[in-house]
C-alpha cells in the first residue's frame, strides 16, 4: 500500500499541520563521566544553564510548532527521563525503539506515526527533525531559517536540510557541497551537488577554502509526501517493513509493532539511506551559533571563559600558567561549584563526577570513546 501526501495552499505555514520530531537515542558516548548509558548527554545540564540540551530543543521547536505536535524517537529504557523532562508533551508522543536502529528507521517511525496521528490531514503535514543534543546560541535565527526551509518544502517536492557556515576545517562534521545561486531561488536556498561524510583533515582544509561547502547539521525539514516518496524509492524494504503494521501507529499494539519492525530493520543512517540517493535535496545556508556538542572539546568554545582561555562549567576555577582548557564538574550537585585549582596545565580536559575523574589532552579526546567501550567490555 501507498500512501501519498499532498499539500495545499491553504496548509502552508500552518503551525498546526507542522511537526516536530526530536531524536534522542542517543548515548554520547564521548561525555563521558557526565555522559552515562542511564543518563545520556540529552539529559544532561552541561552548560550549566539550568536546563537539560533537550528542554533546550523542545523550548526551540516549541516556538515553531505547539507542543502536542513534537515527539520524541528515543529508547525505551528513556521513556521515563524524556516524560520528566518533556512534561509538556503527551505521554503518547514519547516514540520509544526497543533498540538502536540509526536514523532512517527513526525517522521512518516518526513519519508513520505523524501520519496516524494527522488522520485526513496528513496531505498538509510538513516535518522538522532535530537532534536532541545539539547547541543553537541564536535562536531568533534558527527560527527564521526553519520558517524559510518550509515555504521551500511546502512550494517544492524537496527534502531540506540545514548547513552551516563552517569556522574552521573540522574533520569530526559531515559537508555538503552546494550549487551557485540562480537568478529564480532564495540566495539560501542552494540545490545539493554532494555530501561527504567526516573527511581528513587536507580535504577539509580545501572545503573551506572552497567556499561552496558547509557543515551537515543533521537537522531536516520536509513534507510528509515528499519523505514517503524518498524512503519508497530509496529505502523500499524499510518503508514495506513499516506500512505491514501501518494501522499499528498511535495504538495500543504499536508497542509490538515496532518490536517486530525492529527485528528485521537495516541499521543505517538517514544520509547514507537516503539523503545522498536522492535528487531532491536543498541546503539552507544557515549561521545560528550551532555546535552538535559532539565532544569535550566542541564544548569549549561555548563555556563560561576567563581571561586565559579556560572554559568552566560548575567549577570556581583558581588557574595558574595554564590555558585553553576545559574544566567541568557535577559533583557538588546543580547550583553548585566544586573548587578547581590548576597549575601549568595547558590545552586538556577535566571532568569531574561523583564517581570518575578524567583527564585528558584536548588534542586526544577521540580516545574517550575507545576508553567507553574498553570499560564496557572489562567492567561491564
Amino acid at each position: 500500500m501507498t500512501r501519498l501526501f499532498k499539500l495545499t495552499p491553504d496548509s502552508m505555514n500552518n503551525s498546526n499541520s507542522t511537526y516536530a520530531v526530536i531524536m534522542a537515542g542517543g548515548i554520547g558516548s564521548r561525555f563521558w563521566p557526565m555522559s552515562r548509558d542511564t543518563q545520556p548527554k540529552q539529559f544532561l545540564d552541561i552548560l550549566g544553564t539550568g536546563k537539560s540540551l533537550i528542554q533546550m530543543t523542545f523550548d526551540r521547536l516549541n516556538r515553531l510548532v505547539p507542543a502536542e505536535n513534537i515527539l520524541v524517537v528515543t529508547n525505551e529504557r528513556y521513556r521515563g527521563l524524556v516524560g520528566e523532562h518533556l512534561s509538556q508533551i503527551p505521554a503518547a508522543n514519547i516514540l520509544c525503539e526497543p533498540f538502536m536502529r540509526n536514523t532512517a528507521p527513526c525517522i521512518a517511525y516518526a513519519n508513520h506515526w505523524v501520519a496516524a496521528k494527522a488522520g485526513k490531514l496528513a496531505n498538509e503535514a510538513n516535518i522538522i527533525v532535530a537532534p536532541a543534543d545539539h547547541l543553537i546560541l541564536d535562536e531568533t535565527s534558527f527560527i527564521d531559517i526553519v520558517n524559510l526551509g518550509i515555504q521551500h518544502t511546502t512550494s517544492t517536492q524537496n527534502l531540506v536540510t540545514l548547513g552551516i557556515r563552517p569556522s574552521r576545517p573540522d574533520t569530526g562534521y559531515g559537508y555538503i557541497q552546494f550549487e551557485d545561486a540562480t537568478d529564480s531561488a532564495d540566495d539560501k536556498i542552494r540545490s545539493v551537488k554532494t555530501f561527504t561524510e567526516k573527511p581528513q583533515l587536507d580535504l577539509a582544509e580545501q572545503f573551506l577554502a572552497s567556499g561552496d561547502f558547509y557543515w551537515n547539521s543533521g537537522i531536516f525539514i520536509w513534507s510528509l509526501e515528499n519523505i514517503t516518496r524518498a524512503f519508497e524509492k530509496h529505502l523500499p524494504e524499510m518503508q514495506q517493513l513499516f506500512l505491514e503494521y501501518d494501522g499499528a501507529f498511535n495504538t495500543p499494539e504499536e508497542k509490538a509493532a515496532i518490536a517486530a519492525i525492529y527485528a528485521d530493520c537495516e541499521n543505517i543512517s538517514i544520509d547514507y539511506g537516503l539523503m545522498e540517493k536522492a535528487p531532491n535535496v536543498s541546503v539552507v545556508l544557515s549561521d545560528f551559533g550551532w555546535s552538535d556538542l559532539g565532544t569535550w572539546g566542541s564544548l569549549h568554545e561555548k563555556l563560561q571563559l576567563d581571561t586565559a582561555g579556560n572554559g568552566t562549567s560548575g567549577v570556581e576555577l583558581i588557574a595558574f600558567d595554564s590555558k585553553e582548557n576545559v574544566v567541568v564538574s557535577n559533583a557538588r550537585g546543580a547550583g553548585q561549584k566544586k573548587l578547581v585549582a590548576l597549575r601549568g596545565l595547558d590545552n586538556y580536559i577535566v571532568v569531574d563526577t561523583e564517581d570518575a575523574l578524567l583527564v585528558c589532552p584536548k588534542s586526544e579526546e577521540q580516545w574517550i570513546k575507545q576508553l567507553v567501550t574498553s570499560m564496557k567490555t572489562k567492567k561491564g
